[in-house]
């Protein structure tokens, strides 16, 4: 008798099988009962009748199967067209392998703050379960898109000796007898690999200093972050939304179960495959926003709000070119039809889920560089190296970033980032 995983069913149809589960809810009715089932990989129906098992096993069933019992069950996996999964198990045995009493999450509606501290358990509910599911096909795609494209993975560290854009938000740590910090970027040493190897990517963990309470705070979070030698905006702007597309697509195709369950309708999605996406400059969107009854001028920054009414002008997502000098990084060039500006463009999501890609050339002159740093106070000491990178050979080279969490709730239509994270309530309790 072959051992299988609920997804495995539909090829075991009118088979004898054995599947190892857990009870997600159950109900009876006279002589049958109906078991709701998981195992990781999918959720299906298991039925039992009192006159298909023993009897001692279907008082078992009734009264000591409780919600998140583990067991394993025998029976025989037949077709269900009532259900969205399509199949169902009509069980013959089962053994119970680890009890379960009073599991604290139940079948009903539970606030945020006791799911978050209650995380460990609440990653086997549903919604969770897609999530997840969902956040392994997007780093899976974003590998596979690279590759065809022709990029290296590469790693950059994780403990930095300063901020890459000279920030203050900043996790310090000791490093033996010197300060270090928990990156906020890979992105200049992904410069530095572009060098090396002409078109990198790396995907990790990043850190910000500051509470996780929006979806523009966030304490750790995943970044990707492709850097492009020999490359203007133009260009880097088309892999942009061909990534973004790519991503969408490949959801469209493999999950698109996983996004019912998160209340996301794959045709909702289907126009962000559509390519190319619109640009405007920052001058039109200020003009835009001036319009749309907004107190915005030139040199402002753009919160919330401002995304929100810029994107819901279109119904793809939407780059936002050429922003001010005074409120983008001191590595970004300035921009030849308006020293103002600097060259550079974010990729805002409609559905007011804003920012979730922010890009520019990387500028390649040396003593640009130089000057830059200095102005913002980095040293020479800890930015010598990238210094290096206009010295030896620079040339023109593009990147850019895309948040995983913000894409994810964008694409999910989660109200709250936090709910992608994996233990963010837990980190006090681990502290000794």
């Amino acid at each position: 008798m072959e051992t299988i995983k609920i997804s495995e069913a539909p090829q075991h149809v009118g088979e004898t099988v054995k599947i190892g589960v857990w009870l997600t809810d159950k109900r009876s009715s006279g002589k049958i009962a109906f078991l709701q089932l998981r195992d990781g990989t999918g959720f299906f129906q298991g039925i039992i009748r009192k006159n298909d098992v023993p009897e001692e096993k279907f008082d078992m069933a009734k009264h000591d199967l409780h919600q998140e019992t583990s067991f394993v069950v025998t029976g025989e996996i037949a077709e269900d067209k009532r259900s969205k999964f399509g199949y169902e198990i009509h069980i013959k045995d089962f053994e119970i392998v680890g009890e379960s009493e009073d599991y604290p999450i139940g079948n009903k509606e539970h606030g945020i703050d006791f799911l978050l501290d209650h995380r460990h358990l609440w990653l086997r509910s549903r919604k969770p379960w897609a999530l997840m599911r969902i956040r392994s096909r997007v780093k899976l795609a974003t590998m596979e898109f690279f590759d065809k494209h022709g990029f290296v993975q590469f790693d950059a560290p994780e403990l930095t000796a300063s901020a890459p854009e000279g920030t203050t938000e900043l996790f310090d740590v000791k490093y033996f007898d010197e300060d270090a910090y928990l990156s906020q970027s890979g992105q200049l040493y992904g410069e530095a690999g572009a060098m090396a190897l002409n078109r990198i990517y790396t995907m990790g963990p990043t850190f910000r200093a500051e509470k996780s309470k929006t979806r523009r705070h966030m304490t750790e979070f995943w970044m990707i972050e492709p850097e492009m030698a020999w490359m203007h905006q133009d260009e880097s702007l088309k892999i942009q939304e061909q990534y973004v597309a790519y991503l969408v697509q490949d959801l469209i195709d493999h999950c698109a179960t996983e996004l019912e369950m998160v209340g996301r309708s794959v045709e909702s999605l289907k126009p962000f495959t559509e390519l190319p996406y619109p640009r405007i400059t920052y001058k039109k969107a200020i003009e835009m926003l001036q319009e749309g009854g907004f107190d915005s001028k030139y040199g402002d920054d753009f919160g919330s709000p401002e995304e929100t009414y810029l994107a819901d002008q279109f119904n793809k997502p939407v780059f936002i070119m050429n922003y001010p000098r005074a409120i983008k990084a001191f590595y970004m060039p300035t921009d030849p039809e308006d020293d103002r500006q600097v060259i550079c463009a974010d990729l805002l999501a409609p559905e007011g889920y804003g920012e979730i890609i922010g890009g520019s050339e990387r500028s390649y002159d040396y003593e640009y560089i130089t000057n830059k740093l200095e102005e913002n106070g980095l040293s020479k000491k800890d930015y010598g190296w990238y210094d290096d990178l206009r010295k030896y050979g620079s040339v023109p080279h593009s990147g850019f970033g895309m948040g995983l969490e913000r894409f994810l709730s964008w694409i999910t239509l989660q109200d709250h980032i936090r709910q992608n994270i994996p233990f963010p309530r837990m980190l006090n309790r681990l502290r000794p």
